[in-house]
């Protein structure tokens, strides 16, 4: 039994219709999924601006492989990942936790540890040296502006004196 060849010819057609219609159901790249992957990246050209803000002609071309990219299935670390390869470690908006990036990470957590370490110890210093009981109140001796030492009953006579001049007035 022999099949003929215009029937195999259209079988093999229907077969790789049926193959390429996941392919062809696929929705298109949207800008915002483009966007959401160039926003983590910075331009190659312009120094401190993202991907995803950049006019430039090179960071349309980027846009264009990340939709490329994005359709054929990729996943936002796999893109950035190829860029980071392609380009070295400065084009990503967040450094790896590697290396010498390393000490972006730790040492901005060191400083307040260290600030914070510096910080308790200098407001027990001041709390230790500004505690005053109120018996150290009480067995202080009053000092008049001059300086002089006054004793309880100098004291008092120079209030009762000064009430007095401030009743006058």
């Amino acid at each position: 039994m022999r099949i003929p060849l215009k029937t195999t010819l259209l079988l093999a057609t229907l077969l790789l219709l049926l193959l390429a219609l996941p392919a062809g159901a696929q929705e298109p790249v949207s800008d915002d999924e483009v966007n959401e992957v160039a926003k983590e990246l910075y331009c190659p050209v312009c120094e401190n601006t993202p991907l995803d803000v950049c006019p430039t002609q090179a960071c349309q071309d980027w846009r264009a492989v990340i939709r490329t990219q994005l359709a054929e299935g990729r996943s936002a670390a796999e893109i950035k990942d190829y860029f980071a390869l392609q380009y070295g470690d400065r084009v990503l908006a967040e450094p790896p936790a590697r290396g010498f990036n390393l000490l972006v990470w730790v040492l901005p957590v060191g400083a307040v540890i260290v600030g914070g370490f510096f910080f308790v110890t200098f407001m027990r210093r001041l709390q230790q040296r500004t505690q005053v009981t109120p018996e150290q109140i009480a067995t202080a001796p009053a000092t008049s502006p001059n300086g002089q030492t006054l004793t309880q009953d100098d004291y008092v006579s120079r209030v009762e004196q000064e009430l007095r001049d401030q009743s006058k007035s």
